[in-house]
Formats: structure tokens, C-alpha cells, sequence
């Protein structure tokens, strides 16, 4: 089994690392689990909060990689997915409304030093970082800015790739259900997307495959890769879950629905069944399997991407 590498993980095997009460030892198991899954190295992932609260989760991930060589050895480093996300209803997704803010480099500050660090990508909405400060600033300092949650002009888009913003976070998701057929974020990242590296979730639930397909075809598979998102219902099945407090249903489908059914909050996805959603829905080999859920993920944060040498 090819292992991989994802760059977004809420939670996985029952455990929530945005649990405040999250422990070392629940790290560990979760960890454990991913690798009998196939996954050699993610990101653990933080959403938005209150910004002690964030400050609290990241020092638990810190904390966790401390304590277990495991831990240490999956965990590479650290996503953080907000505060400075897009508010409107449909961009901001599963992420608290109340806690969402514009981009603030004190803020940024803090957060970055509280992740020991570890901060590999921080996400954040263009149209939310006036003069791009902190943009330029987290780019200056080895952490990649992704946009993701938000709806920013093409002009905006195009001004933040200029101060170091290089990737996308899950396309065709973070937006609204009801979009302008021409004029919107996914056509606007497709149109820039030979300089962005896009990150999808092959779950056929978040994107349905037909669309995924064709994402691919503009993309192309050089710089695209593949994160599950996952939550901690990943490999657990049907049921109930949390994140960040939040009530999850996941059914039978292994959709992850919050409890209004609403809107999708993470997924339940593992990478073993990513492989066979690709191999199976899409068609890719596995040479292309290994590029776009190990290579690509790999140089997206690599601030050398050309040291990056990996099989393909």
C-alpha cells in the first residue's frame, strides 16, 4: 500500500483534535490508526474559534507530538483553517459564524507562535486580509497561505497570489449550494489554476465525481492533491459525532451532515477508500494515485518544492 500524505485532518478513529479535553494517549490511537490506514504523514487540522481557543488546540497538538514518538512521526505539522474566513452564509461551512474575523497579524502572530513551530498552512478568505498584510507576512515566514472559505474577486485572488498565497483548499466546497452559473470562486480558481495548488476531497459526496472529473481536466494532475477532511467519524462508520462541539450525523452513505442536514461538516472518508474512488470512479492509475495523495500534497508545503523527491 502506498503511503500517503493528507493535509487535512480534523479528527480520525473516534478522536476529535479539536476536542479541548483532547488527550496524548487519544492522539496516539489516532495516529496508530492512520498508519495501519496507510497514511504516513498529515496536518492536523484546527477550524475556527475564539482565538484562546485556538491558542488551547494548537498547544495540544504541540503537547501530543511531545509526548509520543508516533505522534511525532504523523503528524508533520499543523493546518489552520480560519479565523480570517468569509462570514456569508454557505462560504463559512461548518465553521462558527460568531468566531470568524478579518485577517489580524497579531492575531496571526499569536496563532503561529502557539503552534510550536508546526503551522504549515494557514487558510484564510483574500477579501478577508486588507493590504494583504498578513498574506505576505505568513508567506515571508514558511507557511502556506491557502484561500479557502471565501469569495474574492478575481482581482483579489490574482493580488494575493502576487503577496505568496499558493493554494487552494477544497474546491467546490466552502461556497454556497447556489451559485452564479459564470461569475464564482471555482470558476475563478480554475481560471489561475496552472500557478495554484488545489486541494479536492474524493469522497463523491463533497464533489460528485462527474464534476471531479472535469475539475481534473483543467487542473490537469500536476499540482492538484487530494485531503480526506476528515473528522473523527473517519473509519468509524454510521452514527453520531462531534467537532468542535458541533452534533454530526453521518449516514449510511458515510455523508457527514450537521444535525440541521444543512450543510456537510468534514468528512468520514479514509484514504484507503480515496484510492479506490480514484482508481475505481475516475480511472487514474496508480502512478497517478500516488501523485496526487503523496508527491503533490508533499510539495505543496515544502518550501523548496524542487528538494521534493518522491516517486511518482
Amino acid at each position: 500500500m502506498d503511503e500517503s500524505i493528507d493535509l487535512q485532518v480534523n479528527g480520525y478513529a473516534g478522536v476529535d483534535f479539536n476536542a479541548d479535553d483532547v488527550t496524548p494517549e487519544q492522539f496516539a490511537a489516532a495516529c496508530r490508526q492512520l498508519k495501519a490506514d496507510g497514511v504516513d504523514q498529515i496536518l492536523a487540522t484546527v477550524i475556527t474559534a475564539s482565538i484562546d481557543r485556538l491558542e488551547h488546540r494548537l498547544m495540544n497538538i504541540v503537547s501530543a507530538r511531545e509526548a509520543d514518538e508516533l505522534v511525532a512521526a504523523t503528524i508533520r505539522g499543523i493546518h489552520i483553517e480560519g479565523p480570517f474566513l468569509n462570514p456569508e452564509p454557505g462560504y463559512i461551512g461548518a465553521h462558527p459564524t460568531e468566531h470568524a474575523r478579518v485577517a489580524d497579524l497579531d492575531v496571526a502572530k499569536k496563532l503561529i507562535d502557539a503552534a510550536g513551530g508546526l503551522a504549515s498552512i494557514l487558510t484564510l478568505a483574500p477579501e478577508r486580509d486588507a493590504g494583504l498584510k498578513v498574506t505576505r507576512w505568513l508567506s515571508d515566514h514558511a507557511v502556506t497561505v491557502a484561500a479557502g472559505h471565501c469569495n474574492p474577486t478575481l482581482d483579489e485572488l490574482k493580488a494575493a497570489m502576487d503577496a505568496g498565497l499558493s493554494m487552494f483548499t477544497h474546491l467546490g466546497n466552502g461556497c454556497p449550494l447556489m451559485l452564479h452559473r459564470h461569475d464564482n470562486i471555482v470558476q475563478r480558481v480554475l481560471s489561475l489554476s496552472d500557478d495554484l495548488a488545489i486541494g479536492f476531497i474524493a469522497d463523491g459526496i463533497h464533489v460528485p465525481f462527474v464534476a471531479l472529473g472535469n475539475y481534473f481536466k483543467i487542473t490537469g494532475l500536476a499540482r492538484a492533491f487530494i485531503v480526506t477532511d476528515a473528522i473523527s467519524a473517519a473509519g468509524m462508520g454510521p452514527g453520531e459525532y462531534t467537532l468542535v462541539g458541533q452534533r454530526v450525523i453521518v449516514d449510511e452513505d458515510l455523508a457527514t451532515w450537521s444535525s440541521d442536514r444543512s450543510h456537510l461538516v468534514g468528512s468520514a472518508m479514509t484514504m484507503p477508500r480515496v484510492r479506490t474512488n480514484l482508481r475505481d470512479r475516475l480511472g487514474f492509475d496508480d502512478a497517478a494515485i500516488t501523485l496526487l495523495t503523496r508527491t503533490n500534497p508533499a510539495r505543496a508545503i515544502a518550501a523548496d518544492s524542487s528538494t521534493i523527491e518522491l516517486p511518482i
